[in-house]
């Protein structure tokens, strides 16, 4: 994986880029209110196996907060029941280092580039 891509408005589309020049579909965006929230339909299952059906997708929500001059971002991953049995599996592998925290991190990092377009 190269970059992230979520596309800025309600129904875009959220994936990955990977260095062949592919695309890995990971969601849409359910909600897109700048700058307070973003909230995001997760389709790859516990074996990150892309699933199209809505009734089967987790959400993630994104919140800005602006906190003494700097943003608060908290990041909430719910509804993990949604994907069955491999539910579980996909709780475990994004709480993971590489998971969740990393990219925040990697967020942090971006958003702190003074090339970063504000």
């Amino acid at each position: 994986m190269v970059e992230v891509v979520v596309e800025p408005r309600t129904g875009g589309r959220w994936y990955e880029k990977d260095e062949d020049g592919s695309e890995c579909q990971w969601g849409t965006v359910l909600v897109y209110e700048p700058p307070r929230r973003i909230v995001l339909s997760w389709h790859l299952n516990g074996d990150f196996e892309f699933v199209a059906d809505n009734a089967h997708a987790s959400e993630v929500e994104v919140r800005f907060t602006p906190e003494a001059g700097q943003t608060k971002v908290e990041l909430e991953h719910r509804n993990f029941e949604r994907h069955g049995e491999s539910g579980e599996r996909l709780r475990t592998a994004v709480e993971k280092p590489e998971g969740w925290s990393y990219v925040l991190e990697n967020f942090a990092k971006a958003v702190s580039d003074p090339s970063y377009p504000r």
